[in-house]
């Protein structure tokens, strides 16, 4: 998971408790919004092609939704912009 840069992102108690759950924080320049759009480009498939559909009951659901999204997204969803490749076939492909 990553985290945009913010004051709360960046005091020492916040970056301690992110690092302890393995969150990665993301500190680019400040106006540098280019080094959103990927993630911005994933949530926006996730909501149309996935939450606008399901309904969940818990946040182990959700969670459990977004896990196997994030799996189908990286491993079996084909991309346009990855010459009709999955994101772990363009990886694959590029090592």
């Amino acid at each position: 998971m990553v985290l945009l840069q913010s004051f709360k992102s960046t005091s020492k108690e916040y970056v301690r408790e992110v690092s302890k759950a393995g969150i990665t924080r993301s500190m680019s320049r400040v106006g540098r919004c280019i080094d959103n759009a990927p993630m911005e480009s994933f949530w926006s498939h996730f909501k149309d092609e996935y939450y606008y559909d399901h309904t969940f009951i818990t946040y182990e659901e959700l969670v459990s939704g977004i896990a196997g999204y994030i799996n189908y997204y990286n491993n079996e969803r084909y991309q346009w912009k990855l010459k009709s490749l999955t994101p772990a076939e363009c990886r694959n492909q590029a090592a």
